[in-house]
């Protein structure tokens, strides 16, 4: 099917309404954390008691404990959309962050490394409450990670931490899954939808994983139905969302909501769903997969800088591939390679 024009996507013309008044290109909202990346052996991850590839939550006597299990790693400040956000930047966007931490070692070591990509970050440490929060990562030979996330600080975010001046100034906020499962972050989410949609501003949402989706399917559709404007999500998050094992099902139920939707396939690539237009997109062929922490990510990241540009959605896709094939082919989520580089690639080809 023929891609529309550019200004026949409502979405897009959302994301460019006033951008001459606009500080950053996208704001995202999301759990910071610290991450610890281990390579580990698929009996390890066995022993540890957790899904393999997914993320389950942990309190701080388990993140304790099992951190002291786990082999030399590398720790960096990490959270699924603070990856993305520094994705924007890499690309050569401008971004900003909001996110809790504790005035800690790690809220430090969160706080420096970020502004360190270029992001601008500004929210003020907790004096009380949890530690900061970390994501252990287990990485095994099939490049697979299973995250094990001990959300410390990072829950107590709330609606009071969310500056609307900041949100009204960005042209596309960019929400977490991830942060869904406490009642405050849902209010603090639909706080800030409410102060970009007032703005003329889009409104990004990343479904995240299969089991919060579980654990809050309602919640999140309304949150799509009713506050956002485009969705990122993978196929086992998308069919969750919907109760189906046919991908093909799930993306018919996707064409009945009034989002535009970027559902990633892994090597199969990914597809871009506006009403009835579907747009496929090539994944990125890499030389050795090593790690898939953080495809997602910067896939979004991709994806949201091409829109902050006001390109179409084929090349928004395929920003998103080349920033999600970068990402594999390390250790970690932050991409290592120049970003700006690879995508200039993409917009000359």
């Amino acid at each position: 099917m023929n891609e529309p024009e550019v200004a026949d996507h409502p979405v897009l013309h959302l994301a460019l309404n006033g951008s001459s008044d606009t500080v950053n290109d996208v704001c995202g909202i999301g759990n910071a954390l610290v991450d610890v990346l281990s390579q580990e052996s698929d009996e390890f991850v066995q022993s540890a008691g957790v899904p393999k590839g997914a993320m389950s939550l942990i309190d701080e006597d388990r993140a304790t404990s099992l951190y002291a299990q786990m082999g030399a790693g590398i720790e960096i400040s990490g959270g699924s959309a603070a990856n993305t956000i520094v994705g924007v930047a890499a690309l050569g966007g401008t971004a900003q962050y909001i996110g809790k931490v504790r005035d800690d070692q790690l809220g430090a070591v969160f706080a420096h490394d970020i502004r360190a990509t270029g992001v601008t970050y500004e929210i003020d440490p907790a004096v009380s409450g949890p530690t900061t929060g970390c994501c252990l990562i287990l990485i095994t030979p099939d490049a697979q990670r299973t995250m094990n996330t001990y959300l410390g600080a990072s829950v107590h975010l709330s609606a009071e931490d969310i500056d609307a001046e900041v949100i009204s100034a960005s042209k596309i906020l960019y929400l977490e899954g991830y942060l869904f499962d406490p009642p405050e972050a849902q209010e603090a989410f639909r706080a800030a939808a409410k102060h970009a949609h007032q703005a003329g501003r889009l409104v990004a949402v990343t479904l995240s994983d299969s089991f919060c989706v579980e654990r809050h399917r309602e919640a999140f559709l309304d949150l799509l139905q009713h506050h956002s404007d485009l969705v990122f999500a993978n196929e086992d998050e998308i069919c969750a969302l919907f109760q189906t094992d046919s991908f093909d099902a799930a993306i018919a139920q996707v064409k009945q909501l009034q989002v535009t939707a970027a559902v990633t396939r892994s090597e199969k690539g990914s597809v871009v769903i506006q009403g009835d237009h579907l747009i496929e997109v090539a994944a990125v062929a890499v030389e050795e997969l090593v790690d898939t922490t953080g495809a997602g990510d910067l896939y979004a990241a991709g994806f949201l800088y091409g829109l902050s540009q006001g390109l179409d959605l084929a090349t928004c896709g395929a920003l998103g591939s080349v920033a999600a094939g970068e990402a594999i082919g390390h250790l970690g989520a932050r991409p290592v390679a120049n970003l700006s580089d690879l995508a200039q690639s993409v917009l000359e080809a």
